[in-house]
């Protein structure tokens, strides 16, 4: 949880004539609280602004009812400019890029977001389950038994809200928006999946070839003890002749 010392925020009003009105900025860091990360993210944010008062000596301060009008605010993330997570090159790099780059239109474009993260889950299907299929439509009910139910729905959900930005309605006048935060949510399956498929593959051949190693180490080692056990007992075993030899000499 962030606290006062992890974050810094500064305010700069708009209270110059202009054609657009009064505005109110916000920029704000963010240092992450994880001692092994620290790394800082910056926000910036703008809003309409009313109730700027008392211009003194050039400088504009705010009244203690001052508030910025909320739903015209936008914002902004510019450090780092994608929230993407960073995926392992074992996946396929077409399929990280596609993701990447949804995750970095997000609020720009979220309908383009959406049609990326599409994109991105027809690579995953043909890369992973190898489902060769053209149309996403047929690779998607191909796969309804490979999966569970559950994830099969929303799979198939990101196609169709792909598609509003994959192609348009037949009502060119038909305007069917996607906002940010849905294309998040698919953006957030996606990732999911990442991890399901791939990730734990990963980690699933790599625990096996570890107890294979452990297993063939443990062979190793045991031919080495079986070859010096029996060249301990040949040295001790007496030589042919060396007995008779020596009785020989006794005599």
């Amino acid at each position: 949880m962030l606290s006062g010392e992890d974050s810094r925020r500064g305010e700069v009003f708009l209270d110059i004539d202009n054609a657009d009105g009064k505005r109110f900025g916000l920029v704000a860091f963010h240092v992450c609280p994880n001692p092994k990360c620290r790394k800082f993210t910056m926000y910036a944010s703008l809003a309409g602004a009313t109730d700027l008062v008392e211009t003194t000596g050039g400088h504009t301060y705010r009244s203690k009812d001052y508030r910025p009008k909320l739903p015209s605010k936008q914002s902004w993330r510019l450090v780092p400019w994608s929230s993407a997570r960073v995926f392992p090159e074992f996946i396929p790099q077409q399929i990280r890029s596609d993701y990447t780059e949804s995750c970095a239109i997000r609020d720009l474009s979220p309908k383009a977001s959406a049609t990326l993260a599409r994109r991105c889950l027809q690579g995953m299907i043909r890369d992973f389950w190898k489902i060769k299929e053209d149309r996403l439509a047929a690779a998607i009910k191909a796969l309804e038994t490979r999966v569970d139910s559950t994830t099969w729905k929303a799979i198939d959900a990101v196609r169709k809200v792909g598609n509003i930005g994959a192609h348009m309605e037949k009502d060119v006048n038909l305007v069917v928006d996607v906002e940010p935060a849905e294309a998040q949510k698919l953006l957030t399956l996606i990732e999911m999946l990442l991890d399901e498929w791939y990730v734990a593959r990963q980690e699933r051949g790599e625990r096996a070839e570890a107890v294979i190693a452990i297993a063939e180490e443990k062979a190793q080692s045991r031919k080495r003890k079986s070859h010096g056990s029996r060249a301990n007992a040949s040295a001790e075993m007496p030589v042919e002749g060396a007995a008779s030899d020596g009785a020989a000499d006794n005599t």
